[in-house]
């Protein structure tokens, strides 16, 4: 019987990332055998992932977890915000693509893929920073790769919509969830302390097996969003709307 499948995403790999905590996170999953996405940001301007210098060894290490099997994906191109367009997956009011002209949005798209290209990487997944994207990101990505498949939206399951693939991205957290579906928790290494460490192994240690790589899921299968996963997404962000007029 199909019982929660987890999967784990894992955001902000750049050559200035905090390694220390990123080799920590490493570890632990290939402690428990987790193949993470890993989101790579190709040039990354924004200083708040600033952190380390520039390793020179950052795109063998991106490589090297390839070869074990994680899933390397387009995170965006700088990670800067230039809108406060909320988009299609209106989590906040902060974008580097919703909002945005589609030909800045080609621009950018080309540009992060040839940077990963430069390094033997061809992404099949995309994700924008802070889940915000707009129709003109699909067409971008359309025009400019060849990924077709988003790792972001509300929803239990997979879909497919306009010629792309959404694997839906709900929790911020690593938690067990009682109704059948996929569950991708994303993770930034980059903040994380020895509480969330701690919390990560107790889970892994405990749920490791229901954990699979994003190529594990057979998207063949899947169609329109279904109708649990449309109510499930209005509810989600009509609470983050009266949440925020509570403030």
């Amino acid at each position: 019987m199909f019982s929660s499948k987890y999967l784990l995403r894992l955001d902000d790999a750049t050559p200035t990332m905090n390694f220390a905590k990123w080799r920590k996170v490493e570890k632990l999953l290939d402690k428990y055998h987790i193949k993470p996405m890993v989101g790579v940001v190709p040039h990354n301007e924004d200083v708040n992932l600033i952190i380390d210098p520039i390793n020179p060894d950052f795109w063998n290490l991106i490589k090297k977890w390839e070869s074990k099997g994680w899933t390397i994906a387009l995170h965006g191109y700088n990670h800067c915000y230039t809108s406060n367009n909320y988009g299609i997956n209106p989590f906040w009011p902060r974008s580097e693509f919703a909002g945005v002209h589609l030909e800045l949005q080609k621009d950018k798209i080309r540009k992060g893929i040839e940077i990963l290209k430069e390094y033997d990487i061809s992404p099949k997944y995309f994700f924008a920073p802070s889940h915000t994207f707009d129709l003109n990101t699909l067409n971008a990505l359309r025009q400019e790769s060849n990924i077709r498949i988003i790792s972001d939206t509300i929803g239990r399951y997979p879909y497919k919509k306009g010629g792309f693939y959404f694997i839906p991205q709900i929790i911020g957290h690593c938690t067990n969830v009682p109704l059948r579906g996929f569950y991708t928790f994303c993770l930034h290494p980059n903040t994380m302390d020895d509480v969330d460490f701690n919390n990560l192994e107790s889970f892994l240690n405990s749920h490791y097996a229901k954990f699979i790589a994003f190529d594990e899921i057979d998207l063949s299968k899947y169609g329109h969003k279904k109708f649990f996963d449309h109510l499930l997404s209005w509810a989600f962000f009509t609470y983050r709307k009266f949440r925020k007029l509570l403030k």
